[in-house]
């Protein structure tokens, strides 16, 4: 349900395309490294995974389950809650090992929270956090970057500027791109694991901004 939502709304507001690499596939039991921008991110992901028939179980803030209908969904759906900052924290990788070993695809944003800026500019991911690297040492699972570019351009800035995106991104349907890169086994230690993942998100968000015109995008600008 949460896939063919996202897929329609993000028909409705934009124009969305998708490119993969030459070695670019969805082995059962893979991780999806994505970066995050925006608030409608998620939505451009979904809708493009959906599109290449791939509906994985995604990491999302916790606070999305106490939002009615909404959280009951993402519960019956199999989705996991992330407590961030909370000493439940640890669950949702003992949730995404869990997905893994169940033969799923599991949806995780590296950075883990969004980027504090108020411009619709794209610019490359931040650095990762340790979650990543941690679950896929643990469950061995091959790593997919995905870089998504125009996510801005729905929504971004502070709360009036995110209602007034996405009040009128059906007028103005911003362009969007989704980008699948080849799949890479991360080794070796922690740190070196999260270098490589992040860097292989930055090529494929790259890929993505440049299928825009958007990699050199000035502050404030929208391209």
């Amino acid at each position: 349900m949460l896939s063919r939502l996202a897929d329609a709304l993000v028909s409705a507001a934009g124009r969305l395309t998708v490119t993969a690499d030459a070695g670019a596939a969805f082995a059962p039991g893979s991780v999806i490294a994505a970066n995050h921008t925006s608030l409608a991110d998620p939505a451009v992901v979904l809708a493009a995974l959906r599109r290449l028939g791939v509906e994985p179980v995604v990491l999302a803030t916790a606070g999305l389950w106490s939002v009615p209908l909404l959280g009951r969904a993402l519960t019956r759906e199999g989705h996991i809650p992330v407590h961030r900052r909370d000493r439940r924290a640890a669950d949702a990788l003992d949730g995404a090992a869990d997905a893994l070993a169940r033969g799923r695809i599991v949806l995780i944003y590296g950075e883990g929270g969004l980027p504090r800026r108020e411009d619709v500019a794209e610019a490359a991911p931040a650095a990762f956090r340790s979650g990543l690297s941690r679950l896929v040492h643990r469950t061995g699972a091959p790593v997919i970057p995905l870089g998504q570019a125009g996510a801005r351009r729905l929504t971004s800035g502070n709360r009036a500027k995110q209602l007034a995106g996405a009040v009128t991104a059906p007028l103005r349907r911003p362009r969007l791109h989704v980008h699948i890169g080849a799949p890479l086994v991360l080794t070796g230690e922690g740190t070196a694991r999260t270098a490589r993942a992040h860097a292989a998100v930055t090529a494929a968000w790259r890929t993505a901004a440049e299928h825009l015109g958007a990699s050199t995008a000035a502050p404030g600008a929208d391209t």
